[in-house]
């Protein structure tokens, strides 16, 4: 049985990105605010963004000789600028791959070399991990570049190749080059296995974003979101970076989780939209600060990256009475489902528009309502395939075209779906996707343990899942 979404399909703009998120569809004026810091408070209009990400194109064509194809890095936490350098590179033509902050200098080196990424951007916290990474993965510190303001340790910042005020007209791509065209690599563990590149197209990109202004349509100009998931994942990158500009909407970007850095913005600029993860839902539910603060003007919460338990998502309703919704996706097929209210507990919601969904049992047959199985989807936003690795994404399509998502789920008669259980080997802590595989070969290297299995264990008191061998 096929399972459709309950939305109308939706035509795919053919264009690139940077044509696409610049639009501006609701016409809103140049000096509207889009970004802000959270932190530092430094803020972008949707003029200055737009001058700012141009020039930062063309310098690095000018200053770095970066070409159509070319790979840029970025290695930080949330920050206001990091829009600039995700979207100035793409102007540019070229590939962004984000990386986690959190990574140590082996992780990082890994993901440099894979990509081929020949510029990084760094935030000056965490050059010292940069720098030991880049000299592995043979990146020149001419092509390392910093966040900020400061010249550290020889290294310049990004802004040192904004010096003058020549704008690239953003490469234009035809309808078949945005299809073909990889736009970012965005590393994900899959259902197994060491980080592999996600190829995501021009297309792949402006269609999740398409779907995202479709099922949350609430959302526009007026609105005040609050972004605290990270822009090196793919929900932080398309709720935060790009929706933010099509929608012409102001957004408060934050690095901190600090929970009283967090209410404080929320009570001086009125959020009335939050993008966030269980973490944080579990800090504002655990810090009696938290319940200080004004948060009424927020009406609603996005909970995504990680699974939100009922339990915390009840606690959290009882202590503030904002309503939280929460999602289904994937690094390689962006949004999945998506609830459109919060009428169904423990539901991930109905499936996004364009989507199409089978489930299988064990040995491939296809199941119908309310019998679990694996899932498998079929839609535009799904990535081209994994960066060098045919072997890996033969292995997650079939003939059809259907992906398969490793998750054992269930679907009602209305539509809205459950994931059950998961049959991918992958763990997910906080910001990590850690192989069971790996850990137990480390295990296995001391002597004094003869054999190892690790599994996921879920824990109230993270709400994450936690390694536990």
């Amino acid at each position: 049985m096929i399972f459709k979404s309950k939305y109308p399909d939706i035509k795919i703009p053919q264009v690139g990105i940077y044509q696409y998120v610049t639009s501006n569809p609701n016409k809103i004026p140049d000096d509207k605010v889009i970004y802000v810091d959270g932190v530092t408070g430094r803020s972008y209009t949707f003029g200055e963004f737009k001058h700012e990400s141009k020039k930062f194109a063309a310098g690095l064509q000018d200053q770095l000789e970066f070409k159509r194809g070319d790979v840029l890095a970025i290695f930080s936490p949330n920050q206001v600028d990091y829009p600039i350098a995700v979207l100035g590179t793409i102007a540019a033509g070229g590939k962004v791959t984000t990386a986690n902050p959190k990574y140590e200098a082996t992780d990082l080196s890994y993901q440099l070399t894979d990509s081929g990424a020949s510029v990084l951007i760094v935030h000056p916290e965490i050059l010292d991990v940069a720098i030991e990474a880049s000299i592995n993965a043979k990146i020149p510190a001419s092509r390392v570049l910093l966040f900020g303001e400061k010249e550290i340790k020889g290294y310049k910042p990004y802004r040192s190749i904004l010096n003058n005020d020549r704008e690239i007209e953003p490469i234009y791509y035809f309808p078949e080059e945005a299809k073909s065209t990889i736009a970012y690599l965005i590393y994900s563990s899959g259902t197994t296995g060491k980080p592999k590149g996600v190829e995501i197209t021009h297309t792949n990109m402006v269609f999740r974003l398409t779907q995202t202004l479709i099922v949350e349509n609430k959302l526009g100009p007026h609105s005040i979101i609050m972004g605290t998931g990270g822009l090196c994942h793919i929900y932080g990158m398309d709720r935060i970076t790009h929706t933010t500009l099509i929608r012409g909407a102001t957004t408060i970007i934050h690095s901190n989780s600090n929970v009283e850095t967090i209410c404080e913005s929320i009570q001086k600029f009125k959020i009335t939209f939050i993008y966030t993860d269980p973490k944080i839902i579990l800090k504002l539910v655990n810090d009696p600060l938290a319940q200080q603060f004004d948060l009424s003007s927020v009406g609603m919460i996005l909970s995504g990256a990680a699974p939100l338990s009922d339990k915390l998502e009840r606690k959290f309703y009882e202590m503030f009475k904002i309503p939280i919704l929460q999602g289904y996706g994937l690094t390689e097929t962006g949004a999945v489902t998506i609830c459109p209210d919060t009428s169904v507990p423990g539901s991930v919601g109905i499936l996004t528009p364009n989507m199409k969904a089978k489930i299988l049992s064990d040995n491939g047959h296809e199941l119908g309502y309310n019998e679990p199985g694996e899932l498998w989807i079929h839609c535009p936003s799904i990535m081209k395939g994994y960066l060098n690795n045919k072997e890996a994404t033969d292995a997650v399509f079939d003939k059809d075209g259907f992906f398969c998502t490793g998750d054992i789920v269930s679907v009602d008669e209305l539509g809205n779906f459950f994931v059950v259980d998961r049959k991918k080997e992958m763990i997910r802590c906080q910001d990590f996707d850690v192989a069971p595989s790996e850990l137990e070969s480390i295990l296995l290297t001391f002597e004094v343990v003869s054999d190892a299995a690790v599994i996921g264990y879920y824990s109230e008191k993270e709400a994450a899942e936690i390694p536990t061998a």
